[in-house]
């Protein structure tokens, strides 16, 4: 099981109202909590034998801005770094070392992002392979000829959706390693791409499946016999720019270097009494026990 952790910790934060999560001292530890029960509830009905949390070490890569400088712009704070809310900050630092104190797996890569870092894994590691995200890019990484899937918790962990190829086909219209092509040419408000004007998902699926991919649909506008009806062809062209680099800035990474990792997802926390003095210290000591509760049922 790969966790895009960035994903799930700030659904748990907006998901949770802090004055219902704090410490005594009335720190916020809203996200910490959720995060943790997610995660329980994971381990407890995927019975998953390895996990690795991936985190954002550069939540906006320089090699993604220059090909797009759009690229999650409206995302920055104005003294720089991403806008972040200010008591979620300080709760990133409390959910590693609980994740520590558990033995379980937490990896970045400087210059990418986590998804990269979970698609790198994703052909990496021997599968089967699920990948737990909120985040629609990552529907690219389903490979059924792997046993990589994406368990998507757009709705919730309580109701996430286990998809396979056909899935994102019946979802999207497109297979899943065409999913990259076919968002570029959607486009996606919350990362700063702006897609193609006046082209939507379901036009943006029939020029995937007609084409296969963008440098197909490139090619064709050079054919005056392509069979472009006039509006979308002006559209297409007036876009080319854009085409040219959003495929790249969308695609996952596949090929970022990382250390050989521990995998395999302990039955028992690795440094218990560390566990309990966070535990107590962050007022967690509820969901640090079903995530505890929920390891040691695999220990059969």
């Amino acid at each position: 099981m790969l966790v895009d952790a960035p994903s799930l910790y700030f659904r748990a934060y907006f998901g949770i109202p802090e004055s219902a999560a704090k410490t005594a001292e009335g720190q916020p530890v809203n996200a910490v909590r959720g995060f943790l029960d997610m995660l329980a509830h994971l381990i407890r009905t995927r019975q998953p034998g390895r996990m690795v949390c991936a985190m954002d070490h550069d939540w906006r890569p320089d090699w993604r801005v220059a090909l797009l400088p759009s690229y999650k712009a409206h995302r920055v704070a104005p003294e720089g770094g991403e806008v972040v809310p200010d008591t979620l900050t300080p709760q990133v630092p409390m959910l590693l070392d609980v994740l520590d104190a558990l033995g379980i797996t937490v990896t970045g890569a400087a210059g990418y992002e986590a998804d990269d870092v979970l698609g790198t894994l994703s052909v990496t590691q021997p599968g089967p392979v699920e990948v737990v995200s909120g985040d629609r890019d990552l529907f690219q990484l389903v490979d059924d000829a792997r046993g990589v899937r994406l368990l998507y918790v757009g709705r919730g962990v309580a109701k996430l959706e286990d998809c396979d190829d056909a899935a994102v086909r019946a979802r999207y219209g497109v297979p899943a390693d065409r999913y990259a092509e076919f968002a570029a040419l959607r486009g996606d408000p919350s990362d700063g791409l702006p897609g193609v004007a006046g082209v939507g998902e379901k036009t943006a699926a029939r020029l995937v499946d007609r084409y296969g991919d963008i440098p197909g649909i490139l090619a064709a506008l050079d054919d005056p016999g392509s069979g472009f009806a006039p509006g979308l062809r002006a559209k297409l062209t007036a876009a080319r720019d854009y085409l040219a680099v959003a495929p790249k800035v969308v695609r996952v990474a596949l090929d970022v270097p990382l250390p050989a990792l521990p995998t395999e997802l302990p039955t028992a926390p690795a440094d218990p009494d560390r566990l309990i003095e966070l535990a107590e210290r962050w007022n967690l000591a509820g969901s640090t026990r079903r995530l505890v509760d929920a390891l040691a049922s695999r220990a059969g």
